[in-house]
C-alpha cells in the first residue's frame, strides 16, 4: 500500500477555493444534453466498406459543443450486441466526477450491450478537445468525435477570427480490430501493420483498383461517403481551425496548400502565437491555427496530412479548401503539397521547442518537484509474447476497476507493491536491443501524496529491432502539465533539470517523446482519483505502455452503482 494521505487544511483550503472558483463560472452555466447509440453500421470512409462502430449512424460522431462552466450530459445506450464500450472525454480533467472519466478498468467499468450508462461533467476551461472509445481498440473502428468548449459570453481570448471549424484527422484500416488485436495478442506477434488510409474528418480515398477485382463491390471509389471534405471559406476572413488527431498509430504532419497556419492554442491552452506552414500533431493533441482566406479566390485549394516518424506506406489524405462562390468539389489545379520528410525528427523537435505558453495566459509551474518518476519506454517479451514496458512492467488492466477497488478498500483486486520509480539509468544503454529483452507482467499502480508536485520523465529508447526507436505520444488523464524541456539521448538527472523552461512552459495534456529522446513534465496531484497516463498509439496501450496514478481517493464522493457490476463488484459481493 501507499503512504497514508492525510487530509490536511492545505488540501481542504485548495479543494475549497476550486469550488468557489468553478461556482462563479457556473452561475450561467447551462446544462447540454446528448442521447447517443453507438452501433455497428457498414461505411466507406475511404471508398472501401467495412463495419465501423458510430455514434446515432455517424462516424465521426456528433461534435459536442458547450460553453465554459456548462455541463454535459450523455447518455449513451450500448446497441453493438457483442462488445462492451467506455468513452473517455479527452482533456476534460473531470474534476469532482472522476468516475465519468470514461476508462474501462480505471474510472468505471465496462458499459454491457444493451445497456445505458449516464455520463455527466463540467467543462471547467475553454479549449479543444475530443472523446473516443476507451475499451479494447475500438476507437480504431471510428468511435470518436470532437468536443468544443467556448470562452463565456463577454470573455474575449487573445485572438481573434470570423468562423470556427473542428476537423478530425485519423488513420484506418481495412482489417477488423478483432483481427488487429488478435495479431498483437499471438505468437509469432502479427503487427498492425501501417494503415490503409489516412482520413480528414472521417473521409478518404483507397486506390480501389489495386485490389483484386473478385472483391468488386468492397471498394467503390464513386461512393459519396469518401467525396473529398471541404471547408468552404468566404476570402478575406479568418477561420480558426480546431485540429484534432485520432490516429491510432500515425504521427502526422498538416498543411494547406499556399497558407500559413498561425498556431494559437493546444489542449485547452493559448500558445504565445508562431506561424508555420507545416503542423506536426500527434495522437492524442489538439491544436488550433488561424488561417486567413487571402489566396487567389478563382480556384480552390488541397489542405493534406502526411505521415511523419514511421515510414510511410499510407498516401496523403486530402481536403479541399474551398474559395466561395467556386462549387466545393472543384479539385485544385495544382498537386498536392508534399509532406516534409517522414523522418526529420529536428524538425518536429523544433516546433515542440517553439510551443510556449501565451505571455498574457502564462500558469507558473512550481519551481520544485515532490516526486520524480522516470519511465524508461521498451519493447519486451513476456512468455514469448511481444509486449510494451515501462521500467520493464508491462502493465495490464485489472477486472475490478481501480477507482471502485480503492473506494470499496478491495485490496485483492490488484497488485499492491508500487511499481518502480525509476530504471537503471547509469548502466542501461537506450541505442541498443537490450540484454534480457523478458519483462514482467503487473496491474499495480503509482500511489502520488495528494496535492505534491510529481515530474515525469519519459524516456525513450530502442525496440527489439536494431536501430529502431519509435515516437510515442503520452497521455495524462485527470489533468494538465507543464512541458518542461526535451532532450536527445539519455536523461541525466542531475544536470537536465537545470535546463529546464519554468518561465512560460506551456500546459498540456499529451505530448510526445521522440526516438532516442526525453520529454520532462511536472503536475499537481490536485485531482482526486484514479488516473491513467499512457501511450495514445492505440496497439501500445493494449500491449502494456501505460500506468495509473491514485491520488486523494479518499475525498471522492459516493460512487455511483452504474460504474460498478465487475470483477469483484459483480453481484453486489463486495
Amino acid at each position: 500500500m501507499g503512504p497514508p494521505h492525510a487530509l490536511s487544511a492545505t488540501n481542504l483550503l485548495s479543494l475549497f477555493c476550486f469550488f468557489i472558483l468553478l461556482a462563479t463560472q457556473t452561475a450561467d452555466a447551462k446544462i447540454k444534453r446528448y442521447k447517443w447509440e453507438v452501433n455497428y453500421q457498414f461505411k466507406s470512409p475511404d471508398c472501401y466498406k467495412k463495419l465501423a462502430i458510430a455514434i446515432n449512424g455517424r462516424t465521426p460522431g456528433p461534435t459536442i459543443l458547450a460553453q465554459q462552466g456548462d455541463t454535459v450530459i450523455v447518455e449513451l445506450k450500448n446497441s453493438l450486441v457483442t462488445e462492451n464500450i467506455a468513452i473517455h472525454w479527452h482533456g476534460i480533467r473531470q474534476i469532482g466526477s472522476p468516475w465519468s472519466d470514461g476508462t474501462e478498468g480505471v474510472s468505471q467499468c465496462p458499459i454491457l450491450p444493451g445497456d445505458t450508462f449516464v455520463y455527466k461533467f463540467v467543462v471547467d476551461r475553454p479549449g479543444t478537445y475530443m472523446y473516443h472509445a476507451h475499451y479494447g481498440m475500438q476507437r480504431e473502428a471510428g468511435l470518436f468525435g470532437s468536443l468544443r468548449v467556448s470562452v463565456p459570453d463577454g470573455v474575449s481570448e487573445p485572438f481573434t477570427y470570423d468562423f470556427d471549424r473542428s476537423i478530425i484527422l485519423s488513420d484506418w484500416w481495412h482489417k477488423s480490430t478483432y483481427e488487429q488485436s488478435a495479431g498483437l495478442s499471438s505468437i509469432p506477434f502479427q503487427w498492425v501493420n501501417e494503415p490503409e488510409s489516412l482520413l480528414i474528418q472521417g473521409r478518404g480515398r483507397f486506390n480501389c483498383s489495386a485490389l483484386d477485382p473478385s472483391t468488386n463491390g468492397v471498394c467503390n471509389s464513386t461512393s459519396p461517403d469518401c467525396s473529398p471534405y471541404f471547408i468552404t471559406v468566404v476570402p478575406g476572413k479568418t477561420y480558426r481551425l480546431r485540429i484534432a488527431s485520432l490516429t491510432s498509430l500515425s504521427a502526422l504532419s498538416f498543411k494547406i496548400e499556399g497558407h500559413n497556419m498561425t498556431v494559437v492554442e493546444s489542449d485547452g491552452h493559448y500558445v504565445e502565437p508562431f506561424v508555420t506552414d507545416d503542423l506536426f500533431i500527434y495522437s492524442g493533441e489538439t491544436y488550433s491555427v488561424l488561417v486567413k482566406a487571402d489566396q487567389d479566390p478563382s480556384r480552390n485549394y488541397w489542405a493534406a496530412t502526411n505521415v511523419v516518424s514511421r515510414e510511410p506506406k499510407t498516401p496523403p489524405g486530402l481536403a479541399i479548401i474551398n474559395y466561395y462562390p467556386n462549387h466545393p468539389r472543384k479539385p485544385p489545379p495544382t498537386p498536392p503539397p508534399t509532406g516534409p520528410m517522414w523522418n526529420d525528427t529536428e524538425a518536429r523537435l523544433a516546433q515542440n521547442l517553439r510551443i510556449k505558453s501565451h505571455q498574457g495566459y502564462i500558469h507558473p509551474p512550481p519551481l520544485t518537484s515532490d516526486r520524480v518518476i522516470i519511465l524508461l519506454n521498451t519493447q519486451n517479451r513476456i512468455n514469448g509474447y511481444t509486449r510494451w514496458s515501462v521500467n520493464n512492467m508491462s502493465f495490464t488492466l485489472p477486472h475490478t476497476p481501480y477507482l471502485v477497488a480503492l473506494k470499496e478498500n478491495l485490496t485483492n483486486a490488484f497488485d499492491q507493491t508500487p511499481p518502480p520509480d525509476t530504471y537503471d539509468y547509469k548502466n542501461y544503454d537506450i541505442y541498443s536491443v537490450a540484454n534480457n529483452t523478458n519483462a514482467t507482467s503487473t496491474n499495480s499502480i503509482y500511489r502520488l501524496k495528494f496535492n505534491s508536485t510529481v515530474d515525469i520523465i519519459l524516456q525513450n529508447a530502442n525496440t527489439l529491432n536494431k536501430n529502431n526507436s519509435e515516437t510515442h505520444p503520452w497521455h495524462l488523464h485527470g489533468h494538465d502539465f507543464w512541458v518542461l524541456g526535451y532532450g536527445k539521448g539519455k536523461f541525466d538527472p542531475e544536470n537536465d533539470p537545470k535546463k529546464y523552461n519554468l518561465v512560460d512552459p506551456i500546459m498540456k495534456n499529451t505530448v510526445a517523446v521522440q526516438p532516442y529522446g526525453w520529454t520532462a513534465l511536472r503536475f499537481k496531484a490536485d485531482n482526486p482519483g484514479t488516473w491513467a497516463f499512457h501511450c495514445h498509439i492505440e496497439a501500445h496501450f493494449y500491449l502494456g505502455m501505460g500506468v495509473v496514478f491514485e491520488e486523494g481517493v479518499e475525498m471522492v464522493g459516493e460512487l455511483p452503482q452504474s460504474v460498478m457490476g465487475c470483477g469483484l463488484t459483480r453481484g453486489g459481493n463486495h
